[in-house]
């Protein structure tokens, strides 16, 4: 099974034995989870083209522990579970996903109303280390569905926002309309936080902002920053290519964070 299109924690089922599911299996932390529990679906909404967002909370109304960029592994209908990243911040009173309308569980999952159940079968993946980054800037670059588990940081970053520098998000899509979370920019915007937006497939679209992938938005607000961060997710191949450039402009391997 290929993954290289695969964006981390979007919905896809990692193939057994491959980098991806490795790495998740290595830095797989279960932070006093109860395994199998029954998630109960409180709102859905449409976030952009075959995207939804799903708050969900515990049946039993119990506290589900875990860090921003890890992710939930659910489980819906008869489907093989898939992987997808926590959208919302840890302090957050209900859990939250992003759903991108493909195959397999993402698929049943999508199709979902409030009131019905999803199952949490565990909690994967490293997580951003952002104790670990007091008073530095952050810069989180994400693409697609990739800016979920930034936003679970964003939001935990912005709730204690004192102990960190300046605030930078570099977001790609390929379309205007591929976007998600849009009613929340203007909230970014208004806690210090500098939003920059590329898209890849200008063609036919109402846009005049810049255009191409969103690691080319680096060499724009990087040398502004006196001690940046980089915080990267999107699919396995705009991560290599963002490490790399990363790397080139003198980033250390400790300085680029990946949430596995």
């Amino acid at each position: 099974m290929r993954v290289p299109d695969l964006t981390i924690g979007d919905g896809g089922i990692v193939a057994p034995g491959s980098r991806l599911h490795s790495s998740f299996l290595v830095n797989c932390s279960y932070m006093e989870q109860i395994a199998n529990s029954t998630l109960i679906i409180t709102r859905v909404r449409d976030q952009a083209s075959s995207i939804r967002s799903f708050d969900l909370r515990h049946k039993d109304s119990l506290k589900i522990n875990y860090l921003p960029g890890q992710v939930g592994i659910l489980r819906a209908g008869d489907e093989l579970p898939g992987y997808f990243a926590f959208a919302s911040a840890p302090e957050d009173p209900d859990l939250e996903f992003l759903v991108k309308q493909k195959v397999g569980v993402s698929n049943v999952i999508f199709d979902l109303k409030v009131g019905e159940e999803i199952e949490l079968i565990d909690i994967a993946g490293r997580g951003f280390p952002l104790d670990q980054q007091k008073n530095r800037d952050l810069v989180f670059v994400a693409m697609g569905t990739g800016v979920a588990p930034l936003r679970s940081a964003l939001r935990h970053v912005l709730k204690n926002k004192d102990e960190f520098g300046q605030l930078v998000v570099l977001y790609g899509a390929r379309t205007p309309g591929d976007f998600c979370y849009r009613s929340e920019i203007d909230d970014w915007a208004n806690s210090g936080v500098e939003l920059r937006q590329v898209i890849s497939r200008p063609d036919g679209h109402d846009w005049s902002g810049p255009t191409g992938y969103v690691q080319s938005l680096l060499d724009h607000v990087l040398p502004a920053l006196r001690s940046p961060v980089a915080l990267i997710c999107g699919s396995l191949e705009m991560i290599d290519q963002t490490r790399e450039r990363l790397s080139k402009m003198g980033f250390k391997d400790e300085e680029i964070l990946t949430n596995y």
